[in-house]
């Protein structure tokens, strides 16, 4: 097939050939990303270039329970404003002590990061501990705490003895306390 793309080529020092009047076809575009580059090793500045670009613009999009499974000292996640942080490097450094970072785990850790009024530096430090995003449809709204099994207080089920323990023991310190100023009067 002929092509209707027209590229001049040149040959480098190195021997790579790469057009020089600038991309007219897909091929070219190719060709034009080898210029960065010098000599026969220019692919691995474009590799490298081509690679950061292509993890910034993509991050790795975590669920909730894949987050929650890295909750102790040795492996140690934060979700803070959509974003996950692999902390664990950071656990002896954290100002606060570890325990301040693991009381953040397995939950969005966004109102407690914002209510401690972390600095500049800090927040330009969590750029090192990136790996990804949440999925927040995956996050709970709230964390939920479920109350231990604890009998429940009916009225109607309380002892006879208990009931009038009720009734006379307000009864003997009012008692008392008249007792004890009557006594103190007559002195």
């Amino acid at each position: 097939m002929i092509s209707n793309f027209r590229e001049e080529a040149t040959t480098t020092a190195g021997g790579l050939g790469v057009g020089n009047k600038g991309p007219k076809s897909p091929q070219g575009q190719h060709r034009n990303l080898l210029r960065e580059g010098t000599g026969n090793f220019g692919f691995l500045s474009v590799f490298s270039r081509f690679s950061k670009e292509v993890m910034a613009s993509d991050p790795k999009v975590y669920v909730f329970e894949e987050v929650a499974k890295h909750n102790n000292v040795k492996d140690c996640w934060l979700i803070i404003n959509g974003k996950v942080y692999d902390v664990t490097p950071f656990m002896d450094d954290h100002p606060g002590g570890d325990e301040v970072l693991q009381s953040s785990v397995g939950k969005d850790a966004t109102d407690e990061f914002e209510d401690i009024g972390h600095s500049d530096s800090a927040r330009e430090m969590m750029d090192k501990y990136y790996i990804g995003e949440i999925d927040m449809a995956t996050v709970p709204l709230k964390r939920v705490y479920l109350a231990q099994n604890k009998a429940d207080y009916n009225p109607d089920k309380t002892p006879l003895t208990i009931k009038i323990f009720q009734f006379l023991v307000p009864l003997l310190i009012l008692g008392l306390a008249f007792g004890v100023r009557y006594y103190i009067k007559e002195k």
